[in-house]
This record gives C-alpha cells, structure tokens and sequence, in this order.
C-alpha cells in the first residue's frame, strides 16, 4: 500500500493515476487493435463457412439426378412400385406378380411339459422335468445355403449351464442368417432365416444334421418337414419374361421394381422425366449462391467507422450493456472492406458462369437454358433464372443440361460447377492462410502471427509501465521527504526565534 501526500497535502494517488492514464495510451491502443484483429481473424472464418456451405451444396450440381430424375406410377400400386434411376429410360412398363418372396420359418412344438412354469433364463439343469422333452447337451450342427446354391455349415453347442436364450441368443449372433427365439405366450422356439428366398431349389432352407440335430428335433420337437415359406417373388415382365428374385425388388433397364402384392393380372408403371423436381433443385442452389454472393458483396463494400474503435475492457466498465453493444455493432463495420481474397473471389465466380464451356454438346453458355446474371453491377453476379426456358432444356436435354454444369475437363472445356469448385477451394485456401481456423495455431497464419507479436509488445509495455509507475512514485516520495524536512526545519526555527 502506498499512502501519499502527508507532508505535501496533494493527492499523490490521483495525480499518479492521472499521469499513468497518459503513458497507458499506447497501450490501449495496441488492445484495440488487437481486438479489431480478433474480430477480423473471425469475420474471415465466418467467410470460409460460408463458402464450405456453397461447396457442399456443388456435389449435388454434379449428379446425372439431379437434372434427368425420374417419376414413376403404377395402376397396382397397393402391389407394385417402381422407382427409376436417372439413367432410366422412359416409358411405360407391364408387370404381372404372381408371388412374393418370404422368408424359411419353422415352429417346434410347446417346450414346457404339461403344469410346469418354465423360465427361458434360467439354466436347464434347474428346471428339470419342466421341460415336455429330454434336454440334449453337446455339439449340434444345421446347415443353410447362400444365393449361389452353396451348402454353408453352422455348429452351436448346448450344455446343462446355459439357458434357452442363451442357447437361441448364441445361434442368431453367429451371423449365419438365422434368427432364433422363444415366444413364451405360445411355448414355441421360433427358427426362421433373416433373408427372403429359395435357396435351396425347392429344399428345405434350414436343414438339420441327421447325426447331431438332436437338440432341434428331440429337445424343441421341430421337424424339416414343418418349415414353411423360402420361396422367391416370381413375376412376369411385359407379357413375356419371367424372373424370380430372391427379395421382392428386382432391377430392370434401371428400373427398380418393388413388391408389396400379387397383382390382379398386369400392373402398368409409367416412367417420366420429374422436370418440376430437377428445377426445385436448380433453383435452390441458385438462392443459395445468390445469398452467400450477397453477404460478401455487402462486407467487402461496407465502409469501416473509424470514429468507434474497439473498447477496452478499461473503457467497458464506464458504460452500460447497451451502450456497449450499440459502440460495438458501430465499431464492427467494415472488417472485411475491400479484401482482395474476397473481391477476386466473386470477381472469378461471376466469370465461372458467364464464359461458354466448349465440347458440352448442346447447350455451352448458361443463357441458353435461362440461366444469366443481372445486369446491376451492384449485385455482384447474381443469377436470375427463366424457369420457362429451363425447364424447355431439361425436357429436351437433360443430359447436355447436366454436361454443361458438370462437364469434366481443363480450362473452357470444364463444366460451371466445376469451375466454381476450383474457385471456392482456391478462396478458402487463402483465407485459411490469413485467418487460419478454429484448431490452427497462431503462428500458422498471418493475422495469428499479427497477434502473437501484438501480445508480446503488449506485455513489454505493462513491464514498462510498471517501471514507470514505481518511478513516479519515488520521485513523489523523495519530494515528500524534502517537504517534510523543510516542515520539521521551519518548525525548529520558529521554536528558536520565539
């Protein structure tokens, strides 16, 4: 604590205070820019969201899908459904079904011996003479086929220790394509195959080994013969072809067919272009880049208020929330005004979608599917779509719709979107150089280097200004020591004359 001005009658603390307020002037001015850094470091961050944003939104600009989908009806459709890829040709189809796919399911009998209570997780050897037959222990096999016809092999054990569940909890985690369960309101197991199908040609789907099944026919009382279902969807294709499939889909010329029902004889589907989908997308992506092109546009002309410098955290205590929040908004304006990244940026995106692209067929110049820019310079290249002329284009050529966005290649041979892509990444680059990124560290990029060094001429100035302070007050205090001897002086001297 220093106490001063006893001798002198001053106010040595205000007066230091007031004269360490004038050295501390650099210093605040380096926190405000050190703000303003901080700010701009975020502004630019914010800037490669938004063009992460654009660039995600370019991969669906580049599927076939997204210019030639396809819709499709069916007079059946409580039965059969289709839908189309957008390779699919259009037209209509006939299909007659005439069975759907199921799944091998078989039932044993009831587990539980007349008037006793069995509990399916409690262990055999404590439920003796609960169960209607004689447990068997040991090492069974059953046998499954997969689509190619092959025989695969399948062996679970069974002691006095493990309990049903674990027994039929043990079968179904084996990823063998068995499913195995107790029903304990029917007092049955339940062995059914996880895929629809006839594997076998006509056998039996689950078959069990004649030398140690005896868990499955003496234990459950199941028998092969019970098993019902394992048959393939069967249908017959205009009139003519007859195909089964082992899942009650199948794809035709690019067309997915899906069973839900036997037909009342022929069903019809109806493949046709979706232009109203293929422009709902378009004209989404388009808002979005018109949004993002905007919000640039407007940071990059907006005018920096030199008049509201970033508060201090000194200047904040001074003024109330509001206050603070309104300097602030003021003090923001303008972080990003004129920034070469950004202006070449949008500069390069508005020439993407102006300049012709060669060898895309039909169609080479975005104009002549409707799509052009404004002719405002003050917009900044925003797209303006002619939905009359679009859709024209999608309906007669999709696919030299989609080659002209999309197309592959070098220079003017590249499609639109491609060349947007190039531009974004080359944008987002430079800025992650300047601005870096949430996980980057300070020295990685410029303006974190530009805060670091402001951070260390910060703190060399506080160990100045502790310097300077402990100076002033000990001149203060040799000058309250002088004042205090001339005091006690005086005082000496008046005693002597008097």
């Amino acid at each position: 604590m220093r106490i001063g001005g006893l001798a002198s009658g001053m106010d040595i603390d205000k007066i230091v205070k007031d004269l360490m307020s004038a050295e501390r002037i650099p210093l605040d001015k380096m926190e405000q820019d050190k703000i303003w850094l901080t700010w701009q470091r975020d502004a630019y961050r914010d800037v490669n969201k938004q063009l992460l944003e654009l660039d995600n939104l370019t991969l669906n600009m580049k599927l076939e899908k997204t210019y030639n989908t396809k819709s499709t009806t069916s007079t059946q459709a409580a039965a059969v459904t289709a839908t189309a890829a957008a390779s699919a040709s259009g037209g209509s189809y006939s299909v007659e079904v005439t069975q759907l796919a199921s799944v091998a399911i078989n039932v044993s009998s009831k587990v539980t011996a007349a008037g006793q209570n069995f509990d399916p997780d409690k262990a055999f050897k404590d439920q003796t003479g609960v169960l209607a037959n004689p447990l068997e222990t040991g090492d069974f096999t059953f046998y499954t086929w997969n689509k190619n016809g092959e025989q695969l092999t399948h062996t679970f054990s069974v002691s006095d220790t493990d309990s049903l569940n674990d027994v039929l909890q043990r079968i179904t985690d084996a990823d063998n394509g068995v499913r195995a369960f107790y029903d304990s309101q029917a007092d049955k197991v339940v062995l059914e195959r996880t895929e629809t199908g006839d594997f076998n040609k006509g056998g039996q789907e689950i078959s069990f080994d004649a030398a140690s099944a005896a868990f499955f026919t003496n234990t459950l009382g199941m028998a092969e013969t019970l098993e019902a279902g394992g048959q393939n969807a069967v249908f017959k294709y205009n009139g003519a072809l007859t195909i089964e499939s082992y899942e009650n889909n199948y794809t035709l010329n690019d067309v997915t067919f899906n069973f839900h029902n036997t037909t009342d004889g022929q069903a019809k589907i109806n493949v046709t272009n979706d232009i109203d989908a293929s422009v709902e997308k378009i004209t989404e992506f388009v808002a979005k880049y018109n949004e993002i092109v905007e919000k640039l546009n407007d940071q990059v002309s907006e005018r920096r208020n030199r008049e509201y410098r970033p508060l201090t955290d000194l200047q904040k205590e001074a003024m109330e929330e509001r206050e603070i929040e309104l300097w602030e908004e003021k003090a923001k304006k303008g972080m990003l005004s004129g920034d070469p990244i950004i202006r070449g940026a949008l500069s390069e995106m508005r020439s993407n979608w102006y300049n012709t692209v060669e060898g895309a067929g039909t169609y080479s110049h975005l104009s002549e599917i409707g799509i052009t820019t404004t002719s405002n310079y003050l917009d900044g290249g925003k797209l303006l779509i002619d939905e009359d002329k679009l859709r024209k284009a999608l309906r007669e050529n999709p696919e030299a719709v989609h080659s002209l966005f999309s197309k592959e290649g070098e220079g003017s041979r590249q499609g639109i979107i491609r060349r947007l892509e190039d531009t974004i990444e080359r944008a987002a680059t430079a800025i992650e150089n300047k601005a870096g990124k949430t996980t980057s560290v300070d020295n990685t990029f410029v303006l974190g280097r530009q805060l670091k060094n402001i951070n260390q001429r910060m703190d060399a100035f506080e160990d100045r200004l502790t310097q300077i302070e402990n100076r002033y007050w000990s001149q203060f205090t040799a000058m309250e020591k002088a004042i205090q001897r001339m005091n006690s002086q005086s005082n000496y001297l008046m005693q002597q004359f008097s």
